[in-house]
């Protein structure tokens, strides 16, 4: 019988910004908007192939450097201060720590190739999912329907034994559009509540 599987998105859900006042004393630094610095980070050519592996996320930082003028040298400060108000959310995390052994739990989360090492040696979640599927490590983003199609694959699962969490309604619809549950976070409140009610229509693993 298939094993429902609970999967997260990473960004914007587990971690957050919390306190926008680092990136924007940032911005402001270099004459820009928050809005801006974000787009330099995370819209940037770079970044898009930094998302697909074309590139390292170290290559991506040095090209982020090169475009504000930051010596490469002291790349560690200007991800620190980037990062700076980011928090993980503790309780959600264990929440899913608590689902894993009775159904399966997944992460999915467009990221550079940085993301792997960091779950397990920064912020020591990995041992929260029984899977995690990186965008850098798959070659495919979403909303781009192959990831979906891809996931579900490898978890040898249909859409209906699938319910996905994310922020961004564009990846909440695909997920949707490729036949699984799809959830858009708001807050930890709702997800949690949302999980706990598809949950309590399946059979368990």
């Amino acid at each position: 019988m298939p094993v429902p599987t609970i999967i997260f998105d990473f960004g914007g859900v587990l971690l957050r910004t919390e306190d926008r006042s680092p990136r924007e004393q940032l911005a402001a630094h270099f004459g820009m908007t928050y809005e801006d610095l974000e787009a330099v980070v995370f819209g940037s050519k770079t970044a898009v192939q930094a998302s697909v592996g074309r590139l390292s996320a170290d290559e991506h930082w040095q090209a982020v450097a090169r475009q504000l003028g930051w010596p490469e040298e002291e790349l560690p400060a200007l991800q620190r201060a980037f990062w700076g108000g980011d928090e993980l959310d503790e309780r959600l995390v264990d929440f899913l720590r608590s689902l894993r052994g009775t159904w399966r739990t997944a992460l999915l989360s467009n990221a550079w190739d940085d993301l792997r090492p960091a779950l397990h040696e920064v912020w020591h979640i990995g041992d929260a999912f029984d899977e995690i599927f990186i965008s850098a490590e798959m070659g495919l983003v979403k909303p781009d329907p192959a990831i979906y199609a891809e996931v579900s694959r490898r978890l040898q699962s249909e859409g209906e034994d699938l319910l996905f969490v994310d922020d961004f309604l564009r990846n909440v619809t695909a997920a949707r559009q490729a036949g699984w549950t799809a959830v858009q976070f708001q807050n930890a409140e709702q997800a949690v509540q949302e999980v706990q009610t598809w949950l309590a229509s399946r059979p368990r693993g």
